[in-house]
């Protein structure tokens, strides 16, 4: 008899492409296997769906599943899954970016992408520093927090990213954690059957070093943490704003209903078709 082989690997290159390149504790993987759950759940066929990813350690997981997908250049992960959702309607186009990747050099990329309301699922892991070029600040950083290039901490204020997608037009947005992983699950599953832009940022460990240096201990501390310093909207409705004040909220803070750009395209181009036909 046949052994059964595991769901996931029908999802994954598992036999060219690993072992993968993370370091021992990093979230990325799990955001990895939270992709592939909520796609398993859908039902979506692989050939339907393109990842596309930039340049960065979150940007490295297109190499180990099998979808379609592209290792673009650095931030440009969401002007060619823009191409790519133009070109096909009806593929299942999700972006997946570091917090470096998406909101600095992608950073007029994402917002504009809102904004537009194109039919793609860009999903941001923030783990707070540039992980793969040695722990530099990024637009996330905390202030305060020490990084390779913030020796003696940070002076600048970080993104919100929730707030920042939701001025820009988003249709969907949440923030989950690496921690709360069947949260997470339900959230992709929700931002992929969405139509429009939608975002989840996913916070997650960098034990290597945003970890290190701000002494934060190793992978399980830095796990505890996200469970200690994060809540979920139901727990913030019942806080007195003094006992939030220091915590990340989890959950969906956008969810609304708006014409995507694709479907504002092909009105434009229906539009433009009787106007040709009547001219003649």
């Amino acid at each position: 008899m046949a052994a059964t082989i595991p769901y996931e690997y029908k999802y994954l290159r598992a036999k060219k492409r690993f072992p993968h390149v993370w370091c021992p504790g990093c979230g990325i993987g799990i955001v990895m296997g939270s992709i592939i759950r909520a796609v398993d759940s859908i039902g979506w066929q692989k050939d339907d769906i393109v990842m596309v990813s930039g340049i960065g350690c979150t940007s490295r997981m297109p190499v180990y599943v099998d979808f379609n997908t592209l290792h673009t250049t650095h931030g440009r992960g969401l002007a060619f899954g823009t191409g790519v959702k133009m070109a096909n309607p009806e593929l299942n186009v999700m972006a997946v970016m570091g917090d470096g990747d998406s909101l600095a050099i992608g950073g007029n990329h994402i917002i504009h992408a809102a904004r537009r309301n194109i039919d793609i699922t860009a999903i941001i892991v923030n783990n707070n520093n540039y992980g793969m070029t040695g722990g530099q600040f990024s637009p996330t950083t905390p202030a305060g927090a020490r990084t390779s290039t913030t020796p003696y901490g940070m002076i600048e204020p970080c993104f919100d990213v929730c707030k920042l997608m939701d001025g820009a037009g988003a249709s969907f947005v949440a923030r989950g954690t690496v921690y709360h992983v069947t949260e997470l699950d339900n959230m992709l599953q929700k931002a992929f059957r969405k139509r429009g832009f939608s975002v989840v940022e996913v916070l997650a460990p960098c034990p290597t070093n945003f970890g290190r240096a701000n002494r934060q201990g190793g992978p399980v501390e830095m796990m505890k943490l996200l469970k200690e310093n994060t809540i979920n909207l139901s727990q913030l409705k019942s806080m007195k704003p003094d006992q939030a004040e220091d915590k990340v909220v989890r959950g969906i803070f956008v969810d609304r209903d708006s014409i995507s750009y694709g479907e504002r395209y092909e009105a434009l181009c229906e539009k433009a078709k009787r106007a040709a036909e009547a001219g003649k």
